[in-house]
């Protein structure tokens, strides 16, 4: 599991930070990617990635503002020129399949596959997809307009086999490994009966990816960050900037490291960068957001972070 930043500016464009997107690579575990939000010139910042836009399996947005959306219809075209033909499913605020609809109308692009939006009413708070590897969550943030926080929980993996306990017990290795593996119990051509669940390690539990996107410090930022191993969440103003973020609907990189620290995430990742703050300025966000949260990244352009298992104790 990795996050690759996209784009890690707020507003418009900027010479070294593009606007919004993220892409949460899951080729390890569903050979998939996931995309959050989609700012103008996404496709491009892709092309100098290794990402392949047929792997994109699903885009969450966050809100409808511009520089989170402006890049889709140019994606989703491209996407079928490249070899994509399964179907892609758009989580967000209600209007996002007018935006898309309406775009590709006017543009008369044909797609070659079919797009399942998911629109999420306005005070959307909980489980919003689940399949057998991932839940997401959705909870409204506090913006100028709808927008949402989500919050992606990768469920336990099975305990691994005790290969050393089987070999002490000269239990031989072949089928009979496999059906301890799923927990079945066995009997030995030696008479002995062996539980299978007693040969298999404590789960691994599943890691959790915390997006936060435009808003004010809000609770349910803190809720949907509960316990992250890591939490993506937006910088737009520095220390001693409150009111202004207040005015804006923004938050502050101590705001969002008072938030990682209250949830006991491991990872803070400040996005959403301000123009404003380029070179030794965007490495002073870093620093004064550490006195409050030691672990946190002011992240860029084409960042990659590994999202690694918590070691069993």
């Amino acid at each position: 599991m990795q996050i690759e930043f996209l784009g890690t500016g707020a507003g418009s464009p900027g010479k070294f930070r593009n606007v919004s997107s993220l892409a949460l690579r899951l080729l390890d575990e569903i050979n998939s990617v996931w995309l959050f939000d989609v700012g103008e010139g996404t496709q491009h910042q892709i092309l100098r990635s290794t990402i392949r836009p047929r792997k994109i399996e699903k885009i969450f947005i966050s809100h409808l503002h511009g520089d989170h959306i402006f890049g889709l219809p140019g994606l989703l075209s491209s996407r079928s020129f490249q070899g994509g033909n399964t179907p892609l499913d758009i989580y967000g605020p209600q209007g996002i399949k007018e935006y898309v609809n309406v775009s590709l109308k006017i543009s008369e692009s044909r797609l070659s596959y079919q797009i399942n939006f998911h629109e999420l009413p306005k005070g959307t708070d909980g489980k919003i997809f689940e399949d057998s590897k991932f839940t997401v969550y959705a909870a409204p943030l506090e913006h100028r307009i709808t927008s949402f926080g989500y919050r992606i929980v990768e469920h336990d993996h099975p305990g691994e086999l005790m290969v050393d306990k089987l070999t002490e017990l000269h239990i031989p290795s072949g089928p009979v490994y496999g059906k301890l593996k799923m927990g079945q119990t066995v009997t030995l051509d030696d008479g002995r009966v062996i539980d299978g669940t007693q040969m298999i390690g404590p789960a691994q539990p599943g890691r959790i990816v915390t997006i936060i996107g435009d808003t004010r410090k809000t609770e349910n930022a803190l809720k949907l960050a509960q316990n992250a191993d890591a939490l993506v969440h937006e910088s737009t103003f520095g220390k001693g900037e409150n009111k202004l973020a207040r005015n804006y609907f923004h938050s502050t990189n101590m705001q969002a490291a008072q938030i990682a620290k209250q949830a006991g995430a491991k990872l803070l990742l400040l996005n959403h960068i301000s123009a404003r703050y380029t070179g030794k300025m965007a490495h002073e966000l870093e620093k004064q957001a550490q006195t409050v949260f030691h672990n946190t990244k002011v992240v860029n352009d084409f960042d990659v972070i590994d999202i690694p298992f918590e070691k069993n104790n």
